[in-house]
């Protein structure tokens, strides 16, 4: 039976309709489209604010491949996200319009070239101010997505949450792979000086270069055995300080969770973040310049009863909720109202002040 999937429709921003998930009191969550959050196709509705879109390439991988599987699985993975955000107290779906953009095709045979489409692709989603949250896919993709962003923002503060730097300079010769984007991020001029900051990191280095000449391109760093003297909160309260008031982009490596709670990744490092961590983080950010983000290195093939895909899910959901509200705030009349606050009310304590 071929019939419009039944949507839950709300008033959004300035009064706008938004449109929502498949309604899973009529479809039970196991069946309909395999969008994001079962959301609509970016051609289901008249125009969008924030896109969900899957960039399958690994050609970039160093060690284990299949993250090119990564968007399919975090999609399969989102069936049993719901409308409401109680950590944040928002209902992103409602709040402005977020889509699934489908995938940004990029060859597999060619880096330089697939860079190149990536980055075209972002740059036609992006236009006219719309946000994106990109689910790789190799790391090798945040490169062009950063040159996107940064052609219409300026240079960008980089919040990278990772169990490496990907700052090398190159693998085998090759100087674009999932180990260097953010060493041709600085090389080029796309990150804003002194407000970068890598959070999560450990394991061994090839040797001690490998810190002082990441600390030489404006980089600072909030190591995983940080976390434990500083918890979420303190790690958010020093990616506050270090981003400021600069325009933000957020690159998760979903391998900055231990493998316990990540084992479908291509580089795995013991000793890691707990998804709880990692979310407990990023939803104390609310209130910084977000203007796009990525979540990447999801390789289904050695993840083990969808762990990695479900935690991936949950950050892009993190990642759509601080959008939505950045987008409410900057929305909101001088008089401090705002155009759809019974979908953005009071904050979670310790959220919204940065605690």
């Amino acid at each position: 039976m071929d019939r419009p999937a039944p949507r839950i429709e709300r008033e959004g921003l300035a009064g706008r309709r938004t449109v929502g998930p498949i309604d899973a009191s009529q479809v039970p969550r196991f069946a309909g489209p395999a969008t994001f959050a079962r959301l609509p196709r970016a051609d289901e509705v008249p125009g969008w604010t924030v896109a969900v879109a899957g960039v399958p390439f690994d050609s970039g991988v160093s060690y284990r491949p299949g993250a090119r599987f990564g968007p399919a699985a975090v999609r399969e993975a989102s069936r049993l996200l719901r409308p409401y955000h109680p950590g944040l107290d928002v209902e992103p779906f409602a709040v402005v319009q977020v889509v699934d953009a489908g995938d940004i095709v990029a060859t597999p045979f060619d880096i330089e070239e697939a860079i190149g489409q990536v980055g075209a692709g972002a740059m036609a989603l992006i236009e006219g101010g719309r946000r994106l949250v990109a689910v790789g896919g190799d790391h090798t993709i945040s490169l062009p997505l950063l040159r996107a962003h940064a052609r219409n923002e300026g240079p960008l503060a980089l919040v990278h949450f990772d169990a490496h730097l990907d700052t090398w300079d190159t693998y085998f010769g090759a100087p674009y792979t999932h180990g260097t984007p953010f060493r041709r991020a600085f090389e080029e001029g796309l990150l804003a000086e002194d407000h970068c900051l890598h959070v999560g990191t450990r394991g061994p280095l090839y040797g001690a270069t490998d810190l002082t000449n990441d600390a030489g391109m404006g980089f600072r760093v909030v190591t995983s055995a940080q976390m434990d003297e500083l918890g979420p909160a303190g790690v958010a309260t020093r990616i506050r300080e270090r981003v400021g008031d600069a325009p933000l982009y957020l690159s998760v490596d979903i391998d900055v969770l231990d493998p316990a709670h990540a084992p479908g990744t291509g580089t795995p490092e013991a000793g890691g973040l707990s998804s709880r961590e990692l979310l407990g983080v990023l939803r104390r950010l609310v209130g910084l310049r977000l203007v796009g983000a990525d979540v990447v290195e999801v390789a289904p093939a050695y993840d083990h009863a969808e762990i990695t895909a479900i935690a991936a899910s949950h950050v892009v959901y993190e990642l759509i909720g601080l959008l939505a509200i950045r987008a409410a705030q900057a929305s909101s009349t001088p008089d401090g109202s705002n155009a759809s606050e019974d979908r953005v009310s009071h904050l979670a304590p310790g959220v919204s002040d940065g605690l």
